[in-house]
């Protein structure tokens, strides 16, 4: 497989698994948008890639420079055809899941200090007893 660029051995390896040929992607280069003022506006660095297919679009503008946005889109490209071909066996999809489970994990726990600080703060104000005058 000869992708327009020179893609790293794993990205090839998955590309060659996934069955992701070059000829199925179509290639776009538009202007960017927000920031970078007249150098955005002139230079056409923004890359979308389609994948017919599975109709994946992908839009790339992280750097400036077109060659380093079309690589970085081959990639996040074939990433994205994995995540929606294997969907549970993805290692990204492995990796996003556990990081959610960890949030979820750290919020009950903050939830449960913030409601045993009130309990505590609840027990010292019943503890305080009315000063009476005689």
């Amino acid at each position: 497989m000869n992708f327009p660029v020179d893609l790293p051995p794993p990205f090839l390896q998955k590309a060659v698994a996934l069955k992701i040929f070059p000829q199925d992607i179509e290639e776009q280069f538009v202007r960017g948008s927000g920031k970078g003022g007249q150098k955005m506006n002139k230079t056409s660095s923004t890359v979308v890639l389609r994948h017919l297919p599975t109709k994946i679009d992908v839009r790339c503008q992280k750097y400036r420079e077109q060659s380093s946005n079309r690589l970085s889109a081959y990639k996040l490209l074939i990433l994205k055809i994995e995540d929606k071909i294997r969907e549970q066996e993805s290692e990204r999809a492995k990796k996003i899941f556990k990081l959610i489970k960890q949030k979820r994990k750290r919020s009950k726990r903050a939830r449960q200090k913030v409601l045993e600080a009130k309990h505590r703060r609840g027990e010292i104000k019943g503890m305080r007893k009315e000063v009476r005058e005689f």
